[in-house]
């Protein structure tokens, strides 16, 4: 199957958790201490990894059986993110394929960044701990205002100096793509994320929708063609 063309983007803008690096693996160990802590057996981590592009919300939801009107929330939570932040970089890699697609666009000198609903300190110091040096990264507590709401894409956009149509956003979770689509960036979805189940990956609306990282370079080969043919 041939890819869809979209237009040669100026910069390229990744969500983090299940779209960039692969997470799952440390934050489901943290789940999993909490969970021993409270006097819970561990969960199997293919139990826990559709759910991790949710967050600490979504994990306690399935490790912990609440929600945020629950009266231990705030302290469980709080409890999650301290056992998260002791090894959040254990097992947690960049996907197959991102390595070499980083090198590249560094290589093209075409601008990349992270825009997550991940809190502040634990993205940067992820990022620090993998060696790795975006443009630009706006978190989740950067802003009033998270994903799905176009706040924080438009607010990258605006740190990169470039408009937003002109700025492709990949995710592996729906709010991404309505994010990005309100922000009228191309939107491409990723399967190789943590879907959660929650609606088919056709029905969120995406620009593109690809199967693995390596097509992300597909996408800028056909851009590149489409553009030198114009």
């Amino acid at each position: 199957m041939s890819m869809p063309t979209l237009a040669t983007p100026q910069a390229i803008l990744f969500d983090l958790d299940g779209t960039l690096l692969d997470t799952a693996p440390d934050m489901a160990a943290a789940l999993n201490r909490l969970r021993v802590e409270e006097g819970l057996e561990p969960m199997p981590p293919t139990e826990i990894r559709p759910h991790v592009s949710n967050g600490a919300r979504g994990l306690l939801a399935i490790g912990m059986s609440i929600t945020p009107d629950h009266e231990r929330y705030d302290a469980l939570r709080e409890r999650f993110l301290a056992l998260y932040a002791e090894n959040l970089a254990v097992h947690t890699r960049l996907f197959p394929g991102l390595d070499r697609l980083v090198e590249a666009l560094d290589a093209r000198a075409l601008p990349w960044g992270v825009v997550t609903n991940k809190p502040g300190g634990l993205t940067r110091r992820l990022l620090e701990a993998l060696v790795l040096n975006p443009a630009v990264v706006v978190c989740g507590d950067d802003l009033n205002r998270a994903k799905p709401h176009p706040d924080p894409l438009l607010y990258a956009a605006g740190k990169l100096r470039l408009a937003p149509d002109s700025i492709w956003y990949i995710g592996d979770h729906e709010r991404d793509i309505i994010a990005g689509n309100a922000a009228h960036m191309p939107t491409v979805a990723g399967r190789w994320g943590y879907l959660d189940g929650e609606r088919p990956i056709e029905e969120w609306g995406a620009t593109v929708v690809i199967d693995h990282p390596t097509q992300i370079a597909e996408l800028l080969d056909g851009a590149s063609r489409s553009a030198a043919t114009a």
